[in-house]
């Protein structure tokens, strides 16, 4: 088996389990081997059956006290027989599985590891795994990858074909250079990929995930430096001068700019009249006001008679700034502009006329989502690009509207607070500017964290609060219920808010779901048609509701701080009090301090410095903390460390080969015009 090849060479997947796998956008061997696991379990100790609770995944051993039996119900076969110990009984059932009634015989002794449900008044086990004492014991001292899941495709299926890969597969071919493995302690790839699907305990996990975050940074950072290569001191075709019309605008605002506002627009100013292309990062807390400057960048371009562009994530939020970029156009008699909307569900007649106007400069300004950057968009004279939320968009998506003519000045906004020294090696291309001052006018948000016996008070003060005409958001770590994680998820969490919440619309959001219809349900949530949001944490950027009042977040202990408190962003955007409610979903001391800091502090610099001091790179178990730079398994917060070593080894790499010519580089040559080309097709070019 070669890694290039499709799925369908393991053994066991058909068309159907391949389209299943398509959906987590596996097609191939490589994929499939690249698809880490989510997080792991580690094997429980064995349970008596008198103490077992409902709700809970438990592991049991005992004797079949009887001879299974089948049952028919509503197209389902139903195998159920009864295990018993020294402290009692219960029953273990099975769906759609008639071959066990021959495989289970009474008075064999078994190990069973599912789910304690409630029926009619008593205690069951269902579908649970089948092992014998010896075999389970085996598998006691290990880690088990859990993967993350869709619909139809079990945690089994996922980990069989994994294992067969590995077994079949030949070696793939190590591109780090033997030097940078050495001097870093860096294991061989396909030892790190087979120790992370099946990690023997925790060091050797340990040892894989070092490797493969090192990976991740290293080629994220090569390709960083080699774009700031290109760019850098590049110089500004676009000669730009200072105008009146922005001090006219920004005395005309309902509220004072704050002085770290008025010091960073100074900063852009000062860029947009340089001789040399301005390349400037915008870091700024969630409601720090970081899109007033963008619009005022982009009024002085167009005074100057030039076109700006503002690339947002989401149709909605790019609706939400074209219309809040209006509306301030309108106030300071400003019409001439020609503003337009551009995302991906323009109307065709519409788009055309967007296309004409761009072409022949009557547009001054565009604000849309990648459909921006789509290869039929063409410009007269774009001489300031924006990038909104720039952790969601790759390395190359920052450059991608830059290529559309002559080199424009280049302004990244980004509210994800990262320390200073992590934004210079992750940003190294951009000069750094921060608004570290809040407006004064926002009313800081009221917090607690409280563990799950708080949830009936929880869906009371929700109720209030809607029934005062607000409204509230409610995030879960999973979409849909999994094998082996005790964890709330979107779709069984909105099915018991909706008996929970009677009158009170209630819907759920997920990254699983189309495009149009994520769409559709934020623009709901926008205009108060939806009251409750059940959401996993693609909320997190992409829509702005001033209205909503209530973040309440369960299993918060399974989200880095950071992204928590970006998260609780999404509220206290407006003129009311809001509130945000931290569930966690153990009871964990080291937990329980860590999201104590966000009950006191409201500063995400703050925050995301004391997460990185707490958090180091101890907590493998977990899932990823954040989803900054989207990287597979490296967290720019937990691994911190590794991204430091990362930055220093191309920093050595580039100074001793830049152009990749020696013979021991010339693997990493290739992986390196194969990670771009896929940046650029992700992208759409």
């Amino acid at each position: 088996m070669q890694i290039s090849d499709s799925i369908r060479e393991i053994k066991g997947i058909g068309e159907k389990s391949e389209k299943l796998f398509a959906k987590l956008g596996i097609s191939t061997v490589e994929e499939l081997l690249f698809f880490y696991p989510r997080e792991y379990e580690i094997v429980e100790n064995i349970r008596p059956i008198d103490q077992v609770q409902e709700g809970h995944i438990v592991v049991v051993c005992g004797t079949l006290a009887a001879k299974p039996r089948m049952q028919y119900a509503r197209n389902l076969k139903i195998v159920s027989t009864f295990l018993k110990d020294s402290t009692g009984q219960i029953e273990v059932t099975w769906f759609n599985m008639p071959f066990l009634r021959s495989t289970l015989k009474k008075g064999s002794v078994f190990i069973f590891r599912g789910k304690i449900q409630e029926k009619s008044g008593r205690l069951v086990m269902e579908q649970p795994e089948i092992f014998t004492p010896a075999a389970y014991h085996e598998l006691l001292a290990s880690l088990q990858p859990v993967y993350g899941l869709t619909a139809g495709l079990t945690n089994k299926m996922v980990s069989k074909a994994v294992a067969q890969v590995l077994e079949r597969c030949a070696p793939a071919q190590d591109y780090l250079p033997e030097k940078i493995r050495a001097r870093y302690e860096l294991c061989e790839i396909n030892y790190a990929l087979h120790e992370v699907h099946f990690p023997k305990d925790q060091e050797h996990l340990a040892t894989a995930r070092r490797r493969i975050v090192f990976e991740e940074f290293f080629l994220f950072i090569l390709s960083l430096r080699q774009l700031k290569e290109q760019t850098e001191g590049i110089t500004n075709v676009f000669p730009i001068r200072a105008v009146w019309k922005t001090e006219e605008v920004i005395e005309n605002m309902p509220y004072r700019l704050t002085n770290a506002q008025m010091r960073v627009w100074g900063e852009l100013e000062r860029d947009l009249k340089g001789h040399t292309r301005m390349a400037r990062l915008v870091q700024g807390d969630v409601g720090s006001g970081k899109t007033i400057l963008a619009f005022l960048a982009m009024i002085m371009t167009a005074e100057n008679g030039y076109q700006s562009a503002l690339m947002v994530p989401t149709e909605v939020l790019a609706r939400q700034h074209y219309e809040s970029l209006c509306t301030l156009l309108k106030e300071n008699n400003l019409t001439e502009y020609n503003p337009r909307l551009l995302t991906g569900s323009t109307k065709a007649k519409e788009r055309r006329e967007i296309y004409a106007s761009l072409e022949d400069g009557s547009c001054k300004m565009v604000i849309g989502t990648h459909a921006l950057i789509q290869e039929k968009v063409q410009y007269k004279n774009l001489a300031l690009v924006i990038t909104d939320e720039q952790h969601r968009f790759g390395v190359r998506q920052r450059t991608a509207l830059a290529e559309k003519g002559e080199p424009p000045n280049v302004l990244v906004m980004s509210a994800t607070p990262i320390p200073r020294t992590l934004a210079i090696i992750l940003y190294g291309d951009l000069s750094i500017s921060v608004i570290d001052e809040l407006p004064a006018k926002r009313l800081p948000i009221k917090n607690c964290v409280v563990d799950t016996s708080y949830r009936p008070k929880a869906y009371r003060f929700i109720t209030r609060q809607v029934e005062l005409g607000r409204q509230a958001y409610v995030i879960c770590p999973m979409v849909e219920e999994s094998e082996g994680l005790e964890a709330e998820n979107v779709t069984d969490y909105t099915q018991l808010l909706k008996k929970e919440l009677p009158g009170i619309t209630v819907e759920m959001l997920h990254g699983q779901m189309k495009a149009a219809q994520k769409n559709e349900i934020m623009e709901r949530f926008a205009s108060g048609e939806i009251q409750v949001l059940v959401s996993t944490t693609v909320v997190e950027v992409g829509v702005n509701v001033p209205n909503a009042t209530v973040m309440m977040v369960e299993n918060a202990e399974r989200f880095g701080l950071a992204q928590l408190h970006q998260l609780r962003g999404r509220v206290g955007r407006g003129e009311h009090q809001s509130y945000c409610i931290f569930i966690r979903g153990n009871k964990d001391q080291e937990t329980a301090k860590r999201l104590e800091i966000l009950n006191h502090s409201n500063d995400g610099f703050y925050i995301a410095s004391e997460d990185l001091k707490l958090r180091g790179s101890g907590d493998l178990l977990g899932t990823r903390q954040s989803g900054d730079m989207e990287f597979q398994m490296a967290d720019i917060f937990r691994d911190a460390d590794i991204l430091q070593k990362a930055s220093e080894a191309a920093s050595e790499l580039l100074a001793d080969d830049p152009y990749f010519e020696k013979p021991e580089h010339e693997l990493l040559k290739k992986v390196m015009k194969s990670y771009l080309d896929l940046e650029n097709h992700d992208i759409g070019l």
